[in-house]
């Protein structure tokens, strides 16, 4: 990052007030170096993303989200934690999840010989009550640690074919996938953790990952409205953030729904009216790359995105060898906004800081004695 350059160049509102902070950046190692501060620094910087390359052990990441928070206390911690495949942090007192499909099937299977064998829907009960277990004990150990909030829980519907979203989706069917996802993010909120659904308007159908790959949904929008999109309709009153898919709806939009405003401001703004923050997926990945038979480099993903809707764009692992990548997108989205190619949206960044926790959370060592945590870790599936 070119220091001088940007101390000259800082745009005149950002002396002001932080209008508008939507990067959410990553960092290469276990701890801060001076590079990482500079950056976390910045005017236009919201938040980051841990992965498990920043995790040694509970000690080490207390230590790492305190330095962050440091830097600037509204700085937003973030990390994909769902339980099973994707869970950052499963050692050191952390307590292994198993993937969300393991409650759909909870869901399917009724009491058989207990004492409710002659009820009907009592495993979907039990897997209401175990999905509010899991929403708690993830939420309550990250944020034991420092962190502020997960990107989950996955409402994609499980149709089977999907190579990316597989046993992360709860179940096929869009009902019950709302009834556990609620049940997951009332536990989230038990911890005082927002949540934030995915992959809006839905990922599960499409057989490509959009890490690799630019996937193509040929259903109308009313197929998709009707089936993988319903759960944020039906939980828009619960939702608190939602993460756009990179995935091209052709009948709909030609772009990835991540960058269209069709998708974000026309559907889910206004048809389904979710007013909380929209995250863009990573924008390294494949499925962001290209829009329209054009190539796109970071900052003009970053611009398409921020323009079609998206409060909070996330670019992930441009920090690795040196975060040449990463600078170079801070620095380009800062003179994209001076340019006028986006525009500071102040009702966005109250989305952002809307996200954060709005009380200190227990600590670790009385959270282990906690009741209501002991009683959740009996209840997970």
């Amino acid at each position: 990052m070119n220091k001088k350059a940007h101390k000259q160049s800082k745009p005149q509102a950002f002396e002001e007030q932080r209008m508008h902070a939507p990067l959410m950046i990553d960092i290469e190692g276990t701890q801060l170096d001076s590079i990482d501060r500079e950056r976390l620094a910045h005017p236009l910087v919201g938040g980051l993303t841990l992965f498990a390359r920043n995790w040694a052990d509970r000690q080490q990441l207390v230590q790492l989200c305190a330095d962050i928070k440091a830097v600037r206390s509204d700085l937003l911690i973030a990390v994909d934690q769902e339980g099973g495949r994707v869970q950052r942090f499963r050692t050191d007192g952390f307590t292994p999840l198993a993937p969300m499909r393991a409650l759909g099937r909870m869901w399917d299977k009724d009491d058989t010989s207990g004492l409710h064998r002659k009820l009907p829907g009592s495993g979907a009960m039990a897997a209401v009550n175990a999905a509010t277990a899991v929403g708690y004990v993830l939420a309550s150990e990250l944020r034991a640690c420092g962190v502020d909030m997960s990107f989950a829980p996955v409402v994609d519907l499980d149709w089977g074919g999907s190579t990316v979203i597989g046993d992360r989706a709860l179940h096929r069917d869009a009902r019950v996938v709302s009834l556990l996802a609620k049940a997951v993010m009332q536990g989230l909120l038990q911890a005082g953790m927002a949540h934030c659904a995915k992959h809006f308007p839905g990922h599960g159908h499409v057989v490509a990952d959009s890490h690799v790959a630019i996937p193509v949904d040929e259903r109308s929008l009313t197929a998709i409205l009707g089936e993988d999109a319903a759960p944020y309709q039906w939980l828009r009153s619960s939702l608190t953030a939602v993460m756009a898919a990179h995935v091209v709806y052709r009948k709909v939009d030609p772009r990835p729904a991540g960058f269209s405003a069709r998708w974000l401001q026309d559907v889910l703004r206004e048809r389904l009216g979710f007013d909380g923050a929209i995250f863009s997926d990573d924008l390294s990945m494949e499925g962001a790359r290209v829009m329209g038979g054009h190539n796109l480099s970071a900052v003009e993903a970053g611009v398409a995105a921020l323009n079609a809707g998206c409060d909070l764009l996330l670019l992930c692992n441009q920090s690795l060898g040196g975060g040449a990548k990463l600078d170079a997108w801070i620095d380009g989205m800062e003179q994209a906004l001076a340019q006028g190619d986006w525009q500071c949206n102040p009702q966005s960044e109250q989305r952002r800081l809307a996200l954060l926790p709005q009380a200190a959370p227990l600590a670790w060592e009385e959270l282990m004695q906690h009741p209501p945590y002991l009683q959740a870790l009996e209840q997970l599936p």
